[in-house]
């Protein structure tokens, strides 16, 4: 008896939470805020993705320059944007592939590690560069796509690199310095972030 009271008394929850529907922005604001992290000369000319009516990853503008900008996902809370350099794009294109196939972090990195390897696809070989912004829902305006609380997070890959062959530490010493995550793999990349 006592779980089928508990059902009943969560049967309009689960209603409630069926009809929710996810906001999708104007195409407008969902590129001004894609390309906040992007600098103010390479705004206009990247290429940007962002949501369609139906919640799916979409271009929304072609790209005239080497960025490519992510819209943040209204499915997600908090607001987090990135544009990186258009040689990173085989990377992210099937890091995306991957999460929509339910993968995890950890069997994404597998999969794309021995994709890799094989040569499916490639890595840039020379550093590559992505900025992330990234803030809170309550300081996002949502007719504007402006961000008043939003901080820069910066990351250069740069595959196989490792601490020896940089000089860089593997952990931060100290808050905004540049350190190296995921050494000597694919998917190395130097880190600079606020909250290092």
């Amino acid at each position: 008896m006592k779980k089928i009271l508990v059902l009943l008394v969560s049967w309009p929850l689960f209603l409630a939470a069926q009809e929710e529907t996810t906001e999708i922005l104007p195409v407008h604001v969902q590129v001004t805020t894609a390309t906040l992290p992007a600098p103010e000369a390479d705004k206009e000319g990247a290429m940007v993705y962002g949501y369609n009516e139906e919640g799916q990853l979409v271009v929304l503008r072609e790209g005239k320059n080497n960025l490519v900008c992510i819209g943040d996902d209204p499915a997600k809370e908090g607001i987090s944007v990135a544009c990186y350099s258009k040689a990173l794009e085989p990377f992210m294109k099937r890091g995306r592939e991957l999460t929509a196939e339910g993968k995890d972090t950890k069997e994404k990195r597998e999969i794309q590690g021995a994709e890799v390897a094989a040569g499916m696809w490639q890595m840039p070989i020379v550093p590559s560069m992505m900025y992330v912004y990234y803030g809170s829902d309550e300081a996002y305006d949502r007719t504007t796509g402006a961000l008043a609380d939003g901080q820069f997070r910066y990351v250069v890959y740069t595959p196989f690199a490792t601490a020896e062959s940089t000089g860089l530490p593997t952990k931060p010493h100290a808050k905004g310095m540049p350190w190296l995550m995921d050494p000597g793999t694919f998917r190395a990349h130097i880190m600079v972030g606020p909250f290092n």
